[in-house]
């Protein structure tokens, strides 16, 4: 008669842990899903960022950096028409390069917000990530949407 009692305590108990162990593993897959609007917001913040960094940074120290080499064609040419001319075409070939759709560079010290390169349509952006970097009296910032 013990026997069949004690069975029926172990059994109890064992029903009573599984139903807490899947408790717990419900609650822990609520805790770790991820939000998906947080995720998109963060995405889009460091889209400008990461491309900026990548035209502003070198491989090796012989090296120039994308920003260096239009600032130094713009620099050279007292930025002259033909210079931003030039510089337009190279930043149309970088961002094709990128495989960027929307997108407006913009250099806002110097040329006075002259726009050197874009594609889509900056009236109807929606959600706008901006870079801006300097580079020797040059500011060049990056709109994407």
């Amino acid at each position: 008669m013990k026997d069949e009692i004690g069975n029926l305590y172990i059994a109890d108990a064992i029903i009573a842990l599984s139903i807490l162990f899947i408790a717990m593993i419900m609650l822990n897959s609520l805790v770790s899903l991820p939000n998906p609007t947080y995720s998109d917001i963060s995405h889009n913040s460091k889209n400008a960022q990461d491309i900026m960094e990548i035209l502003s940074g070198k491989v090796d120290f012989k090296d120039h950096t994308f920003l260096s080499e239009i600032t130094g064609i713009l620099k050279d040419n007292k930025n002259s028409k033909k210079s931003i001319r030039e510089v337009s075409q190279i930043c149309d070939d970088k961002f094709g390069e990128l495989k960027l759709s929307n997108y407006r560079f913009v250099e806002s010290n110097k040329l006075d917000s002259k726009i050197l390169s874009e594609s889509g349509d900056f009236s109807k952006a929606d959600r706008i990530s901006v870079a801006t970097r300097n580079y020797d009296g040059y500011s060049y910032t990056l709109y994407l949407w």
